[in-house]
């Protein structure tokens, strides 16, 4: 099944991606809270079926209980002077996320201990939270750090931590299985770029994409959660309904800059999903990252956990913690682009064509066929799989009712979309029958 985005309109939903990003990019988000809120209504405009779930502060997950409503309005540091050093509404990650509220003076000996910034990044604010810890701060560029004079402070914060809700968003796209296909993002951080936007703008994409298919083998589920807690809340109330139905998982995240394509493994590391996600990155980008189940960082953690068990792989670009940008305000609309989004999105289709096209068939007639008075042999041919006749007699050669169409594909080190062109006209000869779904 060939992706539902058609090349001419390639790139227009990539600009229609970056513009949703641009939007969003303001909203200060939190694991709680209206920026959350406010993020996942304006995704629902894109996506009118997804359901925003509410689960009550103190609602036990796990061996973790949803915190307190984090809200805020207004921040300021400010000098003795009366230089503000530090605003809110300048750039949100000024406040350490999730402050508890402050209206106070303080030397400024003893204000360095609320204070972070980055020694080797001098005009980058880092993002730093403080979820289940009651505490409050500023971030600040490391240059503006060190020009800070000695005298007294003052500091202000305007928030709120009181008793309300944890949101998450889900939309269920029914295939003809129910076994699934889970996409999940994350939608909690503030203003950066390539580690929150990218995610839920592809993923918000890619499921008007699924929405467009004529035939959908699969079902598919997408997650838009708070990282960690929100992921831990999505499992903790479908713990049965993953383990018995997803097939195939994909944490979607840091996946809008320019840099090479990374995949991160599932703690098995030989699941279905890992099979498909190296199969397709090897033949988009054969420079691709591969990193290991112990470089974890994001909601595979949790999907992936002992007792859940699932098949999900990270697909990215920059992965998490390795690029200079990440977590910084230098992760800025800037830092990504249209057409890497562009082109992620063309990736994560091609994995999910894979996953629709991946079926065990075997010859339907004994000995080798005769393929030219079919008109699929020419004594002339190319490396194309419309021109290559020993493509289709090695996929005929190794459909054997065992084989998946993935295998094949492996086996002859071509991509797996190429395989299922043949496969299909193959069939429309009568040369192949279904045998079974791969395990």
């Amino acid at each position: 099944m060939k992706g539902s985005i058609k090349p001419s309109s390639r790139a227009e939903t990539s600009r229609l991606m970056y513009e949703l990003a641009e939007e969003l990019f303001p909203y200060c988000r939190s694991i709680t809270g209206d920026g959350l809120r406010k993020t996942l209504l304006r995704i629902q405009k894109e996506l009118p079926e997804l359901i925003v779930h509410a689960v009550p502060s103190g609602t036990a997950c796990f061996d973790w209980v949803v915190p307190d409503e984090w809200n805020i309005s207004s921040a300021t540091l400010t000098a003795p002077d009366g230089t503000v050093v530090a605003d809110f509404q300048s750039s949100n990650l000024h406040v350490v996320n999730y402050s508890v509220p402050v209206d106070m003076m303080l030397s400024l000996t003893d204000l360095q201990s609320h204070l972070y910034s980055i020694p080797e990044q001098s005009d980058a604010i880092p993002y730093v939270t403080t979820y289940f810890d009651r505490q409050w701060g500023f971030c600040l560029t490391d240059r503006v750090r060190k020009s800070l004079k000695d005298g007294i402070y003052h500091a202000k914060i305007e928030s709120t931590l009181s008793p309300g809700e944890l949101n998450y968003g889900e939309l269920f796209i029914p295939g003809r299985s129910p076994e699934e296909i889970l996409i999940s993002v994350n939608v909690c951080h503030p203003s950066m770029a390539n580690n929150e936007l990218s995610g839920p703008v592809l993923a918000t994409y890619l499921a008007k994409a699924v929405v467009q298919r004529d035939k959908r083998r699969f079902s598919y589920r997408f997650v838009f959660v708070p990282e960690t807690i929100g992921a831990i809340a999505f499992i903790s109330a479908n713990i049965n309904t993953l383990r018995e139905k997803v097939i195939a998982g994909f944490v979607l995240t840091c996946i809008g800059d320019d840099r090479c394509y990374s995949y991160l493994a599932s703690r098995k590391g030989d699941t279905y999903t890992d099979r498909v996600a190296k199969h397709v990155l090897q033949h988009i980008d054969p420079n691709f990252i591969t990193y290991s189940y112990l470089d974890r960082g994001s909601d595979e953690r949790q999907y992936c956990a002992p007792g859940v068990d699932l098949p999900v792989v990270v697909l990215t670009r920059s992965k998490f913690r390795t690029y200079p940008e990440y977590h910084t305000s230098l992760d800025n609309m800037g830092f990504i682009s249209p057409k890497a989004l562009g082109d992620s999105l063309a990736m994560v289709e091609a994995c999910i064509d894979a996953i629709e096209d991946d079926e065990i068939f075997r010859a339907s007639m004994l000995c080798e066929v005769q393929l030219g008075r079919r008109g699929l042999y020419k004594e002339i041919w190319d490396r194309t799989y419309k021109g290559d006749p020993r493509l289709r007699m090695d996929i005929l050669a190794y459909c054997d009712g065992e084989n998946s169409l993935l295998d094949i594909a492996d086996l002859l080190d071509r991509p797996i979309s190429d395989i299922a062109r043949c496969v299909n006209e193959l069939r429309e000869h009568g040369l192949l029958e279904t045998a079974q779904a791969p395990d």
